[in-house]
Formats: C-alpha cells, structure tokens, sequence
C-alpha cells in the first residue's frame, strides 16, 4: 500500500486478490510507512498511522497476513520489499502520479526480480482513458459526459472475503522479521510519547481530525445525512459547515472516491437512465440528481479527476514554467507593480499579516489540518499579491500546504495552487500586481460570506493593530492496459 490505504473499494488490493485465488497463493499486505519523506511530522505520521491500525484491525478477520511497518530510523526500511519480494509471484501496488510516488514506484520495478503491478484506483475513470491533458474543467466535463457510463465498474466493497479457498501466509523467515519488526499496536496508537520516538518533525501537534476508514466513513455518513442537502447553497458559506471534509481521507487513500460516488448516487436513487443527453459539457443537470448532489458530482468527478489529469500528462506539473504561456506572460509583465505588502514566509505561517480574514484562513489550516474551500482560494491569491514573483508564491503556498495540511502533497493541490497562478482560467480585465489574472480581495469576501462565527473561532487573538507589515523594499523582476501499468525485470 502506497496511496489507497484501504481494505476495501480498492482496484489494487482487488488486483492482488485476484492473483491470490489464481495462482492459490497467500496474499501479504506490506502497510509500511517511511520516515523521511517531505515535511514528516507528528500530524501527518499520526493520521497515516491511525489508518494503519485500522487496516490491521479489519485484517485480522481475512485470510491475508497484514504487515504493519513504520521506519524507527531514516532509511531502516530499505530493502525490506526486496526481500518480501524474493519468495513472491508477484507485487501489486498503487499507481499514483503525483508526490515522490512515481519515482519510487519505478525505481521498485527495477529493482525487484518479478514483476511489479501499479494499479490505478485514483477516479471514476481511469487516468489511462484520458488520453491527454485537459486545459479547462468545461474540455474535461464533457470527455466524463461522454465517457462515464463505460466505466462505472466499482471495486469490491471487501476483496479479502474472496481468500477463503486460498492458503494462509505461514510465518515469515526470520531474516525479515528480525531486520525489520511489525510495527507494535503501541506505535500504531500513535501516543505523544510513540511519536516523539520518531526522528520527524514534532513542532507541527497532531489534528483533531483522526485517521483511518471507519472515521472517513463516519465523516461521509455524516456528510450525506445532514450536509449534502445544503451543499449546492452553503458550501462556500464559511460560517455553514456545508463542505464534506473528505480530502484528507481520499488524499491518504483511507476513503475511496467510488465508496463516496456510490453513497451519493445511493442517496439519490440515481441510474444511468438520470443521465440527461442534451447540454454536454454543462457544469448543471446532466447527472439527473439533486442541485447539491449536482454540485458536489462536479467536485468530486470534474475538479478532482482534472487535477489527477494534470499530474499524469502535464509534464513537470507542480512548476511554475508549466503553468499557461498568458499566465506567466502576464505576472512577468506585473513583476515591478509596487505590492501593497510583502511579507516573509514566517510572517505568513504565522498569520501575522494585515488581513484579518487571511490570518483566519491560515490559522484555520495550522490549527486543524485542514481549511474552508472558498478559503483557499483567498489564501492563495493574497500570497501571490504579497509576494515578489509567481515563482516564489508558488513555493510559499506549496511549503505551508504541505507542512500543515492532510490533504497538502496532493493532485487537488496542485491544481489549486496552479489555479490561483492561470491554469484552467482565462484572462480578466487588467490590473495592478494581477495583471489579467483572477482578482480576489478580502473585501470582496467579507461583503459576500458569512464570516462571523469563523472569525471568531480563528480571528486574531491579538488586536488587528499589532500584526506585522513589511513593505516592499525593491521591485523583484520575475525570471521568466486502462488501470494497469506493469514493469518486469
């Protein structure tokens, strides 16, 4: 397990079943968790190991051998999945095209002695069918109008009950299990003092949003039962708690998106006969539900999936030179437009900037792990206003994404971050700093929003007054198979 940490709902894991009940071979399930990616820390260690354990606990009643591993040391892990590998038929894992992922999952293939399979559970529709990069959701909504029906086969709900004619996994060479433990239930409990034992960054605490299957599926329960219905006219009310606060369960893999895409269309009685012909490629009406269900089908199905597409065949997607020819044209012609504010990195993290409603966004984010949608788009367009590039605002939202959120290091960031940038936009009247890019304001927030209980949960402890500004010094100049992918040895 790389990116879809999860028993069920899971093309992958159902992949490796299949082989099993084939070849009549037992099935391990290598759950291993390193210590030394991009920004590790205690939030993110603890959500990852919280899922985890509850992999463990749903495996104990399957016939697979679940193998819990968590890195004690940097780099202790290396070559523990060549020497599962060694005694194996096969190794099928998740193919997922953004983050380290890609390269680590190629490099495996080179150094394994049979045959590696990265498996695509990422969308509805698999990346494979895309064939090509989408420039704008309203390009990728209409290949989904066209193309959905052909692929709305789902995962099994519980693959592992199909092990019962295979053998059971017999007990591993103690060659391996000396070298590299089975993580204890009392690391996988993920306590502050498991934790603090960990060489990864412990000045970031833990959220209060928990890991794992059962709470993503608490959370969609509770989503679908008394959010959906106000979705379509509150999800950007900040003040209405309307949005699903799924993303951090689909970004680590313990929710699936068609679990999700199946309790929603469950809900709504819907079948393919709902699909309205006419108007393809309108974001409204053409799934045939409800206006939230149809809202939320065009986040989960359109924006997401387009921004899986980007990773997989935009080349280099998460840099700033792959961002649209006018974006880039029109923030280097903007490069010396004096900004009304520059703020340093550490300035920004911590939300001690002018802007009220920034700082709540921020500390929204810092503080759980997570923050509104209408949100972050504001964030990220006051951080490319307060700073001296395009270049550097991109790696200042990236950072703090990346270090705080549980849903950061992910497709939809990127696309967020890009979209603040261009991508997937189109040029607006020209103005100062923006240029023909997408202007927001914190102003225009406050008249459109309903931000009074949001303000107070994450307004400035402090009077507005004493937050620090830093003006601009000197202009900056900006400088310009469908599911399946194998490799064999």
């Amino acid at each position: 397990m790389t990116s879809s940490r999860r028993l069920g709902w899971n093309f992958g894991l159902q992949r490796a079943v299949d082989y099993a009940v084939e070849l009549q071979k037992p099935l391990i399930i290598l759950d291993a968790l390193r210590s030394d990616y991009p920004h590790a820390n205690d939030r993110l260690h603890r959500f990852i190991l919280e899922g985890m354990a509850d992999n463990r606990q749903r495996a104990r009643r399957s016939r697979a051998l679940h193998y819990p591993y968590v890195e004690p040391t940097v780099g202790h892990g290396k070559g523990l999945l060549e020497a599962l590998a060694a005694d194996a038929a096969i190794v099928v894992t998740d193919w997922y095209p953004a983050y380290f992922l890609p390269r680590m999952i190629r490099a495996a293939g080179k150094k394994l002695p049979i045959a590696l399979e990265a498996v695509d559970s990422n969308g509805i529709i698999p990346l494979a069918a895309h064939g090509r990069a989408f420039t704008a959701a309203r390009f990728y909504r209409s290949f989904v109008q066209k193309s959905l029906v052909s692929h709305l086969t789902v995962p099994d709900a519980d693959p592992l009950q199909r092990l019962r004619s295979v053998p059971r996994p017999g007990t591993l060479p103690t060659s391996i299990t000396r070298r590299w433990p089975m993580t204890t239930p009392r690391l996988l409990s993920a306590t502050p003092k498991a934790l603090a034992a960990l060489p990864i960054d412990h000045s970031i605490p833990p959220s209060s949003i928990r890991g794992g299957t059962t709470a993503a599926r608490r959370a969609l329960r509770a989503f679908i039962g008394t959010k959906l219905e106000r979705y379509g006219s509150d999800r950007n009310q900040p003040d209405h708690h309307a949005t699903s606060g799924l993303s951090p369960y689909l970004h680590f893999g313990h929710l699936s998106p068609h679990e999700v895409f199946a309790a929603v269309m469950t809900r709504e009685r819907w079948t393919t006969r709902k699909l309205q012909s006419a108007n393809r490629g309108a974001r409204d009406g053409w799934w045939g539900v409800s206006p939230s269900a149809d809202a939320f089908l065009d986040q989960l199905v359109v924006w997401r999936e387009l921004a899986f597409n980007a990773c997989e065949y935009v080349p280099d997607h998460a840099s700033y030179d792959s961002l649209p020819d006018w974006a880039r044209g029109t923030i280097a012609a903007h490069s010396s437009d004096p900004r009304p504010h520059r703020y340093s990195l550490a300035k920004l993290e911590a939300a001690e900037t002018a802007d009220p409603i920034w700082n709540a966004a921020q500390r929204e984010l810092a503080s759980t792990g997570w923050f509104h949608g209408y949100m972050r788009m504001l964030w990220g367009k006051k951080i490319f206003e307060w700073s001296a590039s395009g270049r550097q605002a991109l790696e200042r939202m990236q950072s703090l994404m990346d270090r705080y959120a549980l849903d950061g290091r992910d497709p939809n960031s990127y696309a967020g971050y890009a979209w603040v940038l261009g991508r997937y936009d189109r040029p607006f009247p020209e103005r100062p700093v923006f240029g023909t890019l997408r202007y927001m304001t914190s102003e225009s927030a406050r008249r459109k929003l309903r931000l009074t209980r949001y303000l107070e949960r994450y307004g400035d402890p402090t009077p507005f007054a004493r937050a620090t500004e830093v003006k601009s010094e000197t202009p900056t100049k900006a400088t310009a198979k469908k599911r399946s992918r194998k490799k064999t040895p």
